[in-house]
């Protein structure tokens, strides 16, 4: 429990920081103002190749990574995620695992800050509410199970794109699971939102058809799914949200992601749907994610 309690009280010397929509649009500005010319990307070039041979300490180095420095590296090639900090609790009933990502490697340093900050306040606001919650039980004297674990997944690595999944499995009696997700274009060094691949506000609509057919293809082909996609479900899925969880895979595929219980019983736990493109292109801005 000490180390529990030192824990907490590091994590509550932590600022939270700025709205991470201020940090994206400022990437944005950033990116388009560094133009490089040919001398400063050389520069630049030398300056990546330094900084990888400190990454020899770090964690997750490899074989692999000392024998791609002796290559001339190009943009992004050294962007990655690893583990920055991870907790745990084990106390009978109480169980929690809690792995905080960090992003290494982006030249655009505010992104990058802005991003670590956003997981590490995740984490900080899922850990104390699990503690608290925990003293509550303990102080009403009630016997239960309670669980949580919070980690993440690399969706897409490319030299194009790094999709991270972020997942939190709360257990109380069941479980609940949602996934967050950020993908990132590591050449331009910019956060891609849902809503900047597209034209206007048609895709909410072609999205959400396709979905719905998906759902009702995939239950005739096998009884054992359910979605709730039907006149006769008593909250049927209609339309994606503007801002619905999604993530590009690393075939450049449009992925569209549910939660547990969104659209689905939970048994079906996290469904996702890959979007064919072809029914995207008259609504894409360009084909330089999604392709």
């Amino acid at each position: 429990m000490k180390k529990i309690e030192e824990a907490k009280k590091n994590y509550e010397n932590i600022e939270i920081p700025e709205e991470l929509d201020f940090i994206v649009h400022q990437a944005i500005r950033e990116s388009e103002r560094k133009m490089k010319s040919q001398n400063k990307v050389k520069t630049w070039v030398m300056g990546t190749a330094a900084a990888a041979v400190l990454f020899v300490g770090s964690i997750n180095v490899s074989p692999a990574m000392a024998s791609a420095l002796a290559e001339v590296p190009v943009v992004g090639q050294f962007v990655k995620v690893v583990t920055f900090r991870e907790y745990k609790v084990d106390e009978g009933n109480y169980q929690a695992n809690i792995q905080i990502p960090a992003l290494e490697g982006l030249e655009n340093e505010d992104l990058q800050k802005g991003l670590n900050e956003k997981y590490l306040n995740e984490n900080k606001q899922l850990y104390e509410e699990f503690m608290k919650e925990i003293e509550e039980l303990k102080t009403e004297g009630i016997e239960a199970h309670l669980g949580v674990d919070s980690g993440y997944e690399i969706k897409a690595d490319n030299d194009k794109i790094l999709s991270i999944g972020r997942y939190v499995v709360n257990t109380v009696g069941s479980s609940s699971t949602t996934f967050k997700y950020d993908t990132i274009d590591k050449q331009n060094q910019v956060l891609i939102t849902l809503p900047s691949l597209f034209l206007d506000e048609r895709y909410i609509e072609v999205i959400s058809q396709n979905i719905q057919e998906q759902m009702k293809q995939q239950m005739k082909e096998d009884p054992e799914k359910i979605y709730w996609v039907t006149t006769e479900d008593f909250d049927p899925f209609e339309k994606i949200a503007a801002n619905q969880n999604f993530y590009i895979n690393n075939e450049f595929q449009l992925v569209i992601s549910f939660d547990k219980y969104e659209v689905a019983p939970g048994y079906m736990g996290v469904v996702e749907f890959i979007i064919p493109t072809d029914i995207l292109s008259p609504t894409l801005v360009s084909t330089e994610y999604v392709k």
